[in-house]
C-alpha cells in the first residue's frame, strides 16, 4: 500500500513539473514573438511593439487569472455552449494527476500566444492603449468561451472537434481578431498605390526575426509536448517523443517549402518567407502532432509552408496589411491544420473539423469586430498620418530603440 502511495506521489511530482517546464518553455514564445515583430517591423516602431508584446503578457496572465480559467474550465455543464461565469481557478480535483496551479500556468501561456498574433497583424499603426484595452477583452472573455466549447468539453468537443495542441483554438482564433481588427484599420501608409501596386515596406532587423523564430521553434515543443499532459508512464512518454519528433519535421519541411517557392517564384531566397514557412509547419502540426507519422508530418509541413507564402501574396493583392504574415501563418495554415486531422486520426472527422472551425473563427472574428468597431468610434484605434510617419515609438513610448543609429523615415 505504501509503495502504491509512493508511486502515485511520484508519478503526480513528475506530471506537474512536466506542465511547468512545458509552461515556461511556451512563455519564452512571448519572447519569439517580442524579437520577430521587432525584427519586421521598421526601426521607428521597434519600442511599441516591444511594448505591447511585453504588456499584452502581463495582461493575459492577470485576467485569465482573474475570470478567464474559470470561463473555460470550472463547474461547466458537458456539451453546453454556455460557461459558468465565477472568479479565480476553482479548486483541486480530487485524484488529479497534476497540480491545478500547474495546470493554469500551462493553460495562461497560450492564451498570451493567442494575442501575441494580433500583435504583429496590426503594427506601426495602431494606438497602443487601444491594443491593450482589447487585449483585456481578448484574453478575459472571448478566448476563454471558445475554449470551453472545445479543450471545456463544450459543445464542439461532443461533437467531435478535435485539437490536440490549438491550431484553431490558439492559432487560428488569433488570427481571426487580428483579420477583424486589420479590416478596421486600414493598412500602412504607401503600402498600396494606384492600380494595384503593391510596395514593400522591409523589416529593420532580419538578424532579431531569425532569433525570434529559432525561439518560437524552441518553446513549441513545450507548446505541443505539453499537451499530452502526461509523461510518467511508457505511453505517454513515448508519446512525447513521436510529438517532439514531428513538430520538428514539421517545421524543418515548411522552412524547406517555403525556400523552393521562394525559389521558383522570384528566383531568391527571401528570408521572411523561410521563417514564416517554419513557423507554419509549426502551427499546422500543432493540431495533431502525435497520430501522424514522421513523413506525414513532413507532408503537413510541405503544403504549410509553401501555403504561407501564397497566402501572404494574396492577402497583399485585397490590400490587407499584415506586416509580419501573422494572419497567413496562424489562420490560413491553422484552419489547414485542422482539416488534416482525420487523414492520419481515425477518430476525427471532416465534418466536425469544418464545424469546429467555423464556430471558432465566426465567434472570435465577430466577437473582435464589435470590440473593435466600439474603440473605433470612441477612442479611435489609429493614430494620425503625422503621428504615424514620426514613428510609434515616439508617439506612444518616447524611447527610441536604436537612439544612436539615424533612421530613414
Amino acid at each position: 500500500m505504501e509503495l502504491a502511495t509512493t508511486v502515485t506521489e511520484l508519478r503526480y511530482a513528475l506530471d506537474t513539473f512536466f506542465f511547468l517546464m512545458s509552461g515556461a518553455l511556451v512563455m519564452w514564445m512571448a519572447a519569439g514573438f517580442a524579437m520577430l515583430e521587432a525584427g519586421l517591423v521598421r526601426s521607428k516602431n521597434t519600442t511599441e511593439i516591444l511594448t505591447k508584446n511585453f504588456c499584452l503578457y502581463a495582461i493575459a496572465c492577470t485576467m485569465y487569472l482573474i475570470v478567464g480559467y474559470n470561463i473555460m474550465y470550472v463547474d461547466n455543464g458537458e456539451g453546453g455552449w454556455l460557461p459558468s461565469i465565477g472568479a479565480l481557478i476553482g479548486s483541486q480535483a480530487e485524484g488529479a494527476d497534476h497540480s491545478l496551479e500547474s495546470d493554469f500556468f500551462f493553460q495562461v501561456v497560450f492564451v498570451a500566444t493567442a494575442m501575441s498574433v494580433v500583435s504583429g497583424a496590426v503594427a506601426e499603426r495602431m494606438k497602443l492603449w487601444s491594443f491593450l484595452v482589447f487585449s483585456v477583452i481578448l484574453t478575459g472573455f472571448i478566448y476563454p468561451l471558445e475554449g470551453y466549447w472545445t479543450w471545456g468539453g463544450g459543445f464542439l468537443s461532443e461533437a467531435g472537434f478535435s485539437d490536440f495542441a490549438g491550431s484553431g483554438i490558439v492559432h487560428m482564433a488569433g488570427a481571426a481578431a487580428a483579420l477583424a481588427g486589420v479590416m478596421l484599420l486600414g493598412a500602412r501608409k504607401g503600402k498600396y498605390g494606384k492600380n494595384g501596386a503593391i510596395h514593400p515596406i522591409p523589416g529593420s532587423n532580419m538578424p532579431l526575426a531569425t532569433l525570434g523564430t529559432f525561439i518560437l521553434w524552441f518553446g513549441w515543443f513545450g507548446f505541443n509536448g505539453g499537451s499530452q499532459l502526461m509523461v510518467s508512464d511508457f505511453e505517454n512518454a513515448t508519446a512525447v517523443g513521436q510529438i517532439f519528433l514531428n513538430t520538428n519535421a514539421a517545421a524543418a519541411a515548411g522552412a524547406i517549402a517555403a525556400l523552393a517557392v521562394c525559389k521558383t517564384t522570384w528566383g531568391k531566397a527571401d528570408l521572411t518567407m523561410i521563417l514564416n514557412g517554419a513557423l507554419a509547419g509549426l502551427v499546422a502540426i500543432t493540431a495533431d502532432p502525435l497520430s501522424p507519422s514522421p513523413m506525414a508530418a513532413v507532408s503537413i509541413g510541405v503544403v504549410a509552408g509553401a501555403l504561407v507564402v501564397f497566402s501572404i501574396i494574396g492577402f497583399d493583392k485585397i490590400k490587407i496589411d499584415d506586416p509580419v504574415g501573422a494572419i497567413s501563418v496562424h489562420g490560413v495554415c491553422g484552419f489547414f491544420g485542422l482539416m488534416a486531422v482525420p487523414f492520419s486520426n481515425g477518430d476525427a472527422t471532416f465534418g466536425a473539423q469544418l464545424l469546429g472551425a467555423a464556430v471558432i473563427f465566426g465567434w472570435v472574428f465577430t466577437a473582435s469586430l464589435a470590440v473593435w468597431a466600439v474603440l473605433k468610434y470612441t477612442v479611435g484605434i489609429r493614430v494620425t498620418e503625422e503621428e504615424e510617419l514620426a514613428g510609434m515609438d515616439l508617439h506612444d513610448c518616447g524611447i527610441d530603440a536604436y537612439p544612436e543609429f539615424v533612421s530613414v523615415k
